[in-house]
Parts: C-alpha cells; structure tokens; sequence
C-alpha cells in the first residue's frame, strides 16, 4: 500500500477518534474507546498509536478537561495493545501489565483498594498469551476475525490500565487533584464500576459492529491490513 494511503487512513482514523471523543454514556470514558479495537487491528500497532495520540489531543484541544492526560496517554496504549495481539506479538502488551501491576501492588494504596475493582485487569493479563496465539494469521484468515472481540477486550482493559497506573502509583490523586484517601477509595470504587459496565458495552459493540466492519473491509478489492 502507498505511503500516502497510509497516511491519509491514520488521518481518517484520527479524525474519527476525535469525533467520537465528545461523545459519552456518562460514564469515565468516552465512544473513542470503542473505536480503539478497530484502529489496533486496521492499522498495527504503530500507524494505530499515533492515529489514537493525534485523535485524543485534538479532542481534548478542542473540549479541554481536567482529566486530558488520562486519554491522551491510556488511548493510544490501548490502540497499541491490540495491535500487538492482533499480529500474534503478546510480549509487549505482558512486558505493559507487569509493569503497571507490579507497580499498582507495591504501592500502598494497591493492597488497599478492593481487588474485585481490578478483576477485569487480572483476566485481560491471563488471556494475553493465549489470545495472542488464536489471532495468529487474523489478517490471512477471515476464520478468525471473531476473535477480535477477545483483543477488542484487552485492548480496553488496557486503556484502563493505563488510567489505574496513572491515578495511583504515578499519584495524579495527590500532586495534581489532591485528594484525601477517602475521596480516592470512593472515586476509584465508582470507576471500576463504570469500567465493568464499559468492558461489556466494548464486547457487544465489537460482536455488532466490530467483526461485520473487520469482514466488510476484507472483502475491500487491493485492501489489506494492518497498514504496519
């Protein structure tokens, strides 16, 4: 595919990314999210990262929040993750959640916090490696497209990661919001609610319209994906 394609489709993608942006459930995240899984497995790992960076800056420059830095960063690690998995390369995205958890458990707050609030996270982990083994060959076989609802899982899952890794043991709860550590256990507990109810919104959106517009585009004459 010319470079130029490329370009213009990571552009499409960001637009779109932004767009989606400003819209919500009023919930913790935004319709970008769903977006991500798409753009992980059309576009690879790093056309996806810097469509989902460029996308999540310019939405947030257009409608400033207090909470940029959380998507601006957690969006596009979500994009990058499901890139990896969805061409079979799992070490990255584990090398990603060791990092982040480990992190997450040595602070203080970590074996505080519920562990129910982070099951999602601990599923996501044990289903990296054996994910990324089915979705081997996704792009040659159209058999297995349907298992990018399992990507489109982790890659969300990720996306909250991020935004955990960044609240707690970064410690954006003290330095930039200060917030006592009742208000951090009520925030959080909220959260993880918010992020369940995202976690199965992502699934049905992925089984509806994610594996019919992945099929769709196969089927696109000189078409191919990931664009890297």
């Amino acid at each position: 595919m010319q470079r130029s394609t490329k370009v213009a489709l990571t552009a499409v993608f960001a637009a779109l990314h932004a767009v989606l942006y400003f819209f919500s459930f009023d919930l913790w995240r935004n319709w970008a999210t769903y977006l991500e899984p798409i753009e992980g497995i059309v576009l690879g790992p790093w056309a996806g990262l810097s469509a989902a960076l460029l996308g999540s800056v310019i939405g947030r420059m257009v409608k400033p929040i207090d909470f940029f830095m959380f998507g601006i960063i957690a969006e596009p690690l979500g994009v990058l993750a499901t890139g990896f998995l969805a061409k079979g390369k799992w070490k990255p995205v584990l090398a990603v959640y060791a990092v982040m958890l480990t992190a997450y458990f040595i602070h203080p707050f970590g074996r505080w916090l519920p562990l129910w609030t982070i099951l999602d996270i601990l599923l996501a982990l044990a289903l990296i490696y054996p994910v990324s083994k089915l979705s081997r060959n996704l792009y040659e076989n159209v058999g297995r497209v349907p298992v990018s609802v399992h990507i489109s899982f982790i890659g969300t899952v990720t996306d909250a990661l991020t935004r955990v890794f960044l609240f707690i043991p970064v410690g954006l709860y003290t330095w930039f919001f200060q917030l006592s550590d009742e208000a951090v256990y009520d925030i959080y507990v909220l959260g993880a609610i918010g992020s369940y109810i995202e976690d199965a919104q992502v699934i049905i959106i992925s089984i509806l319209v994610g594996v019919p517009l992945l099929l769709a585009i196969r089927r696109i004459p000189g078409f191919k994906y990931p664009l890297t």
